[in-house]
């Protein structure tokens, strides 16, 4: 962002960084919330936790991590590992994903599909082990998430703010 401080910057990774964690809480809401998680739940619940990744990693990639070798220090290393931590613990919940998506092609669910089919219905037995391994994924992820988000705002506060 040419002709932006530092600082204008920073507030406005700290602000897209924010928004993303209400976009988090309503996408497990509506899981939590439903009785029953079908495609349309699922893909209802991904809309919202995709904007949430967006407004996350797009930061992230544009503005964070091109910035972090000039950064390299105490809270800077937290933060990243931190962060580094959360982005692992995403790749273990899609390798979960990744076998849903899988099941349902492979049951020819994309072209001839019942709305009210639950997703435990489709698949194979594993696909119970694969929706725990994306939960265990998505609380990691979003436990990491919150601990480098608080370290990345108290490090905002200090250089910024106070």
């Amino acid at each position: 962002m040419v002709g932006l401080s530092d600082a204008a910057i920073a507030t406005v990774v700290l602000f897209a960084v924010t928004l993303s964690f209400p976009c988090f809480l309503y996408g497990a809401w509506i899981m939590i919330d439903a009785e029953g998680v079908t495609w349309g739940v699922l893909t209802h619940h991904l809309k919202f936790i995709l904007t949430g990744l967006l407004l996350t990693t797009v930061p992230l990639l544009t503005w964070m991590l091109p910035r972090l070798l000039t950064q390299i220090g105490g809270a800077t290393v937290v933060h990243a590992f931190l962060g580094l931590q959360a982005y692992a613990m995403l790749t273990f919940a899609f390798t979960g994903i990744v076998r849903v998506f899988r099941a349902k092609y492979e049951h020819d669910l994309y072209n001839d599909y019942d709305e009210d089919v639950l997703l435990d219905e489709i698949g194979s037995e594993q696909m119970q082990f694969w929706r725990r391994r994306i939960r265990i994924g998505v609380f990691g992820y979003v436990f990491f998430w919150l601990l480098a988000y608080l370290v990345g705002l108290t490090r905002f506060l200090f250089k910024y703010a106070l």
